[in-house]
């Protein structure tokens, strides 16, 4: 059995090799080429989108952290206003106190001295009115005019006769 297509051929071996030399020359030049720039550039791509999420995520730790750092400040700001506030607070109400104090002393020593204006006014009206009696009583004792300067004195001595045996 002589058939030829199972029979070794030297001639279609080198058209077959040539042939699949052009074709191996095409496909490199036509499709592998641009497959493998595809190829390249979709893995730069892929490099890229890894490098920014890298990156997005730094920037995304970054502001975690800037907030942390923010909040604690704030927190810490907030403390020192509160406290501020307090011992604000503690010294007006301190200041008012001692307001209120020396406001109720003055009111005391106002009414203090009022009323010794008001006894010494008293004490003055009751000397007139007792020289007076005493001159009306003497006159009508001895039936006869006392000066009214030798019953004020009189009277006077009498009344400091008196102060000095009070207890004061």
């Amino acid at each position: 059995m002589n058939n030829p297509l199972v029979q070794p051929d030297p001639g279609l071996y080198i058209w077959t090799i040539v042939t699949f030399l052009v074709l191996l020359a095409l496909l490199a030049r036509f499709a592998w080429r641009p497959l493998l720039d595809a190829l390249e550039q979709r893995q730069q791509v892929i490099r890229k989108s890894l490098d920014d999420a890298r990156q997005a995520r730094q920037e995304l730790e970054q502001v975690k952290t800037e907030a942390a750092r923010l909040l604690s400040e704030a927190r810490v700001e907030a403390g020192e206003i509160v406290s501020r506030t307090r011992s604000e607070a503690a010294r007006f109400a301190e200041e008012m106190k001692v307001k209120a104090r020396t406001d109720a002393d003055a009111l005391v020593k106002r009414a203090e001295r009022e009323i010794e204006m008001q006894t010494a006014r008293a004490m003055e009206n009751i000397r007139r009115e007792t020289v007076e009696l005493s001159v009306a009583i003497a006159s009508k004792i001895l039936r006869r005019d006392i000066s009214k300067e030798d019953n004020e004195r009189l009277l006077n001595d009498t009344l400091k006769e008196m102060q000095s045996r009070l207890p004061h």
